[in-house]
């Protein structure tokens, strides 16, 4: 199951310390300082996305004090541009993407991350799925298959799926059939329902979700991975530390019911640091996929 490879520990630390200076002059009001452009990665179709991004951004304001604009990306790969250009200082996305914002020169930090409805615990995992009927019964049975995937950019859809699949001894671009790239996770599972790939790889929320909808009765898992941190809202370090300290606040008593924008059932978040992804910055490095471009 690939576990000597992607097994993962999580280690959240209690919180994080807020640095003041008492000789300067009484910090700026929030609603003057920096605009916050929260870059979003796309899991979803544009609509449903902007729907679950409605009370989170409602509940933000009224922390902070000011207008907060989310800007859902086009693709994987312009969100990480937003955050390399100039127009987005925070990210709401997967952690390669964070990962592949600091190889391009980005200055980021992890702020927070949901906490998972169903472990109650800031992780998930990745899985594997095909059509019920399907004779695929184990990572073995995908060689000379149709596999879909979600983004080289993408955590549960990509990266943690690929590595599995490697410590079986199975290599994608020379054991499969084919690779698609579906470009979010709904469009992934499209390719799945309407016969173009015989897997897809996802991750175990967006499933679930699938069978609250009514639509994984034609659909079985295969396999899941061991835990994976969950991905962070991250934020440049140029944002001024009263805004930090407040944009943290607020994530930290985000009401019961305020989905996680990635398409997980969340309750809330909890503090997060770099030294939490590190495992995932090593698979990365030891699957050779780092520097790798966004598709």
């Amino acid at each position: 199951m690939g576990a000597a490879l992607i097994g993962i520990a999580i280690a959240l630390l209690p919180g994080c310390t807020q640095s003041q200076n008492p000789k300067v002059q009484a910090p700026t009001p929030v609603s003057e300082q920096a605009v916050l452009r929260i870059s979003v990665q796309p899991t979803q179709n544009k609509a449903d996305q902007e729907k679950m991004i409605t009370p989170l951004d409602a509940h933000l304001e009224k922390v902070l004090g000011q207008q907060v604009d989310f800007i859902i990306a086009k693709d994987y790969k312009d969100a990480v541009d937003m955050l390399v250009d100039g127009r987005a200082n925070a990210f709401y996305g997967g952690v390669v993407s964070y990962f592949e914002a600091l190889e391009r020169g980005a200055k980021m930090i992890p702020l927070v991350a949901p906490i998972d409805a169903d472990t109650v615990r800031p992780w998930y995992r990745s899985c594997f799925v095909v059509a019920a009927n399907s004779p695929i019964k184990t990572l073995n049975d995908l060689k000379g298959k149709r596999v879909g995937f979600v983004s080289r950019s993408s955590t549960s859809g990509y990266l943690i799926p690929v590595a599995a699949l490697k410590e079986e001894g199975i290599d994608p671009e020379r054991n499969f059939a084919q690779v698609v790239f579906g470009g979010t996770h709904a469009e992934t599972e499209a390719l799945l329902t309407t016969n173009r790939v015989d897997a897809i790889a996802t991750n175990l929320a967006t499933y679930n979700q699938w069978q609250k909808e009514g639509k994984a009765e034609n659909v079985r898992i295969v396999w899941q991975s061991v835990p994976v941190p969950h991905a962070p809202v991250m934020v440049s370090s140029d944002i001024p530390p009263e805004l930090l300290e407040k944009l943290t606040e607020a994530f930290l008593t985000t009401p019961a019911g305020v989905k996680d924008l990635m398409g997980a059932k969340s309750v809330g978040y909890t503090l997060v640091e770099a030294e939490d992804y590190k495992s995932i910055g090593e698979l990365r490095r030891q699957l050779k996929l780092s520097g790798e471009s966004s598709q």
